[in-house]
């Protein structure tokens, strides 16, 4: 039996071994991300340095220079495309040189899995204050297993495209009281993509971990509730998905025969 085992470590920070390969998406390794401020989980500790680190797109609690410099090591950097730059501003040359750069459709290798950038309906860039641009994107990867991470995103129709998969990391909320635009997912908008994208097992990630300092008694079903609710509406629209909510450093793994 073969297995692919993915923990999550809050918010969209995922560690991902498949085929021998170890991968860690849009790390936050710190307990705090500007004014945003960890409420739940223990502090995240990957299993040492991954083979490579997945960043969908450039803001701050996605693309974490501080989280990043923390992990050590050289894993390989995949990045949307036009985040180069800031990858050499923000790490130096040396990061830069082991940084990919991905636009949906386009596709690299880590160790023995297969990393390909698909589509997402998110703004890539750094925030308003910032001049730095890039798209954004999600990930599937493709080892024994084939995963969808959908980093950050609204609905969008191609989610269809990605079917059929093993697994799907699928953001349900977000990181205050409000989700800001139409290109996020709450938990009915991320159990629909689920039911699009046709995952037979699925995650729910980017909830219930940051929150903005001074803000914890103000929606905080907001922070609280996403996941468990996903696996509510998600038993009902994407029946033939089998939804695992876990806590902040639990591990679900998915066995394929092999």
């Amino acid at each position: 039996m073969s297995t692919t085992t993915v923990t999550w470590w809050g918010h969209s920070t995922v560690w991902l071994s498949d085929s021998g390969t170890t991968l860690l998406t849009d790390p936050v390794l710190t307990s705090r991300v500007a004014h945003l401020r960890r409420m739940a989980g223990p502090a995240p500790e990957p299993a040492g340095v991954p083979d490579a680190v997945l960043l969908s797109h450039l803001h701050a609690d996605h693309f974490h220079v501080a989280s990043l410099r923390k992990l050590g090591g050289t894993p390989r950097l995949i990045v949307p495309r036009g985040a180069g730059s800031f990858v050499t501003r923000s790490l130096g040359a040396e990061a830069a040189a082991r940084t990919v750069e991905l636009a949906p459709g386009e596709e690299t290798t880590a160790g023995s899995l297969r990393i390909r950038a698909v589509k997402a309906a998110h703004d890539g860039g750094r925030g308003p204050w910032s001049r730095e641009r890039a798209i954004a994107i999600g990930f599937v990867v493709e080892g024994e297993a084939r995963t969808w991470f959908a980093g950050d995103t609204g609905l969008f129709d191609e989610m269809h495209d990605l079917a059929p998969l093993d697994l799907a990391l699928i953001p349900v909320g977000g990181w205050g009281p409000t989700l800001g635009s139409l290109h996020h997912l709450d938990a009915a908008a991320g159990a629909e993509a689920l039911r699009r994208a046709k995952a037979a097992w699925a995650v729910p990630i980017h909830y219930g971990t940051l929150w903005p300092v001074g803000m914890g008694r103000i929606r905080s079903h907001m922070f609280r509730d996403p996941g468990e609710e996903f696996a509510r509406v998600a038993l009902r629209s994407a029946p033939d998905s089998q939804v695992r909510v876990l806590a902040h450093g639990g591990t679900l793994t998915v066995g394929r025969p092999g």
